[in-house]
């Protein structure tokens, strides 16, 4: 046994390195085999888990190696997408493929959407009054410029994303972005959705930020970028606000059929603007105001695109292809 330390330096090391020579030598071959080949395991593990976040994170090949400021390149593969465990609604757990693409780092926030209404877009809600942006039931809790914009309709979510030369996710786009290509729970992995991971709300109506205000249901959002960013470096893809994405709602991927399979999938009628028998689309990500569960990565929400006049509180984010 060579001690790797130089005694001048540590001065306890030598009483270390005999210890540890004096263990050594006294176990059996069997022993120092078991042990040997345990050291090499997780040596291997180590190294496989390093490059496979490499790739996953830095692949120079993917998107073009193109960056865009303020989004991150989601790449090209397959993914598990859906869950035989939960809600009949995402079944089946199933391999999907998505072509690289680009999507938002943060939630788009009050300050972004004010610079969309000040270039004179994002009318939706002033000319057909059918939707409630930052309506009387919500105000200055929720108005800080970096706190996500609420109260959004998908149509004035997709007039956003198209205004900024952008568009919104389909929903495959979305849980991959969320959940990596092995189908985890959270963007953070497996562990339990907590307030020091995710914006959610954690019973008895307490929120993850403190009150702003006397009124129960007046939990305010958070700044976005406030907990730490998911696999892909995205944030808040898991509570905060509800996110909008371009899908169609069908009862299971089973019931979409060939349309949420394979490669690319954009829901049903193929993501067409209009679609006979499907009036709600999707949303994901779960939100300050609705419980862990709520927060995975496969959950699915329905409602009418208008959310107007049941009006409830959500956001969104953009995407961009990569030969756009």
């Amino acid at each position: 046994m060579i001690c790797p330390f130089r005694f001048s330096v540590y001065p306890h090391s030598k009483r270390f390195c005999l210890s540890f020579k004096s263990f050594w030598l006294g176990l059996g071959p069997y022993m120092k085999s078991k042990i040997r080949n345990f050291l090499f395991l997780v040596v291997m593990i180590l190294i496989a888990h390093w490059g496979w976040m490499c790739k996953l994170l830095a692949d120079p090949s993917a998107c073009g190696g193109k960056e865009i400021p303020g989004m991150k390149c989601i790449p090209a593969g397959e993914f598990i997408r859906g869950s035989n465990v939960y809600d009949a609604d995402e079944k089946p757990e199933e391999k999907v493929y998505v072509s690289d693409f680009y999507m938002d780092i943060y939630e788009v926030t009050n300050e972004d959407f004010d610079k969309c209404k000040n270039a004179g877009k994002c009318q939706e809600c002033l000319k057909t009054g059918k939707c409630n942006y930052i309506g009387p039931r919500y105000g200055k809790p929720y108005l800080g410029p970096k706190q996500p914009v609420t109260g959004i309709s998908w149509y004035t979510a997709k007039e956003f994303c198209e205004w900024a030369g952008k568009r919104l996710p389909t929903e495959a786009e979305w849980e991959k972005a969320a959940r990596g290509p092995n189908g985890n729970l959270y963007p953070w992995g497996n562990e339990p959705a907590t307030c020091e991971r995710a914006i959610i709300e954690v019973g008895d109506i307490k929120g993850c930020v403190p009150k702003k205000t006397e009124k129960p249901h007046l939990m305010p959002t958070a700044n976005v970028g406030t907990r730490a960013p998911g696999v892909y470096g995205l944030y808040d893809m898991a509570g905060n606000s509800w996110e909008w994405t371009a899908d169609w709602y069908s009862t299971s991927f089973k019931a979409c059929g060939n349309f949420c399979r394979g490669k690319d999938p954009k829901g049903p009628c193929d993501g067409k603007e209009v679609c006979p028998g499907y009036k709600k689309k999707v949303l994901k990500s779960g939100s300050w105001w609705w419980p862990a569960h709520y927060a995975r990565g496969s959950k699915r929400r329905s409602h009418i695109p208008e959310n107007f006049p049941e009006y409830h509180h959500f956001g969104f984010r953009c995407a961009k292809d990569v030969n756009k």
